[in-house]
């Protein structure tokens, strides 16, 4: 399975930007979909952003406009860039690969904090 490392989380305050980067040890290049979730305290995890191998990307509704995600072949690296940030997007944002015959593969990183202040 392909290893996932997350990381440009921080504190920022509401109104700020930050850019999340998911590192693969391998190939990206044939990976169906790379996804970033959420999850914050007491909820459950939820999808925040897609993108397939096409770059076809979508959205949850909650993060369109200020949200981008995009990868980069070559670097073996899906960002996601958030900006005007508010305080419920306060959570441990997860990177996701889903790969292999009916995507039946599935990798996690171990998430990176998130934390908008008021």
């Amino acid at each position: 399975q392909v290893q996932l490392v997350e990381s440009g989380g921080g504190l920022v305050q509401a109104g700020g930007s930050l850019r999340l980067s998911c590192a693969a040890d391998g190939s990206i290049f044939s990976i169906n979909v790379m996804n970033w979730y959420r999850q914050a305290p007491g909820n459950q995890r939820e999808l925040v952003a897609s993108i397939t191998k096409f770059a076809i990307t979508n959205y949850a509704d909650s993060v369109k406009g200020r949200f981008t995600i995009s990868r980069d072949n070559a670097r073996n690296t899906v960002y996601l860039q958030m900006n005007s940030l508010k305080p419920e997007d306060t959570a441990v944002y997860y990177c996701n690969a889903r790969y292999g015959l009916g995507l039946s593969t599935s990798s996690w990183g171990q998430g990176t904090q998130v934390t908008v202040s008021s």
